[in-house]
């Protein structure tokens, strides 16, 4: 399954080129930062998210698709669903149990995931993403200089995680919004990398959300939402099998 490639252009342009345009490559990481929170709708704005809800679509490839849906509260809970063919799957994350039901490799009761496992989730938890605060999280972020990307000079940024894990965050020189991520996670002793390119950006209560994340198609968004927490949470018991 290959990552689609997502241009910005529908976003971009609906928007003003920014005052603070970088014209040349001397920036820092940190000014770097302040610039895409900025573009992203403010530092408080992405502070003051609680929870979001995300439905859509998830591309399997030849034209087949799965209904897509997701959960976060913030900081720490994760739950994503994906439908297909009357069965569904649910990867889900409490803040400290990762739980998976795969019905498509035969696993219709809830299996509990190792932590390694859950890397992905737990990040995704992080709903304003690891820019934000990163100092506070215990994060290093550092200015990689530029790269192209399909034609476009872009910012890269790497992130180092608390625990040793990391995500390069390429940056459009123009608006500073995120292009591709690539995360580097350390799974059972080998490095796993995972690609996705963003894009399509779209408004979510004054804060911009790409709507196009690799395979992932985002059709609608609220934050802010009441959640019911128990839904993360490890089901205590399955129901009788008829």
């Amino acid at each position: 399954m290959r990552p689609c490639m997502i241009a910005l252009s529908a976003v971009l342009a609906g928007l003003s080129l920014p005052a603070w345009a970088a014209t040349d490559n001397h920036v820092s990481a940190d000014e770097l930062v302040a610039k895409n929170l900025e573009a992203r709708g403010g530092a408080e704005a992405l502070r003051a998210i609680t929870s979001m809800h995300t439905l859509g679509k998830l591309r399997l490839g030849g034209g087949l698709e799965a209904k897509a849906e997701s959960w976060m509260v913030a900081p720490d809970m994760a739950r994503q669903d994906f439908s297909l063919q009357g069965m569904t799957q649910v990867n889900a994350w409490d803040g400290h149990q990762g739980w998976v039901i795969d019905p498509f490799q035969g696993r219709r009761d809830p299996q509990k995931l190792s932590g390694d496992d859950t890397k992905a989730l737990a990040q995704a938890a992080d709903i304003a993403g690891p820019l934000l605060d990163a100092q506070k999280k215990g994060e290093r972020i550092e200015y990689l200089g530029t790269e192209d990307i399909d034609g476009t000079d872009a910012h890269k940024l790497r992130v180092t995680f608390k625990n040793g894990d990391s995500r390069v965050i390429y940056l459009d020189p123009d608006y500073f919004l995120e292009i591709r991520v690539v995360d580097h996670r350390n799974i059972r002793g080998q490095e796993q990398v995972q690609t996705t390119d963003l894009g399509e950006y779209e408004k979510v209560d004054g804060v911009y959300f790409p709507f196009e994340q690799g395979q992932n198609h985002i059709e609608s968004a609220q934050l802010n939402t009441p959640i019911d927490t128990a839904m993360f949470a490890f089901p205590s018991s399955t129901p009788a099998k008829r």
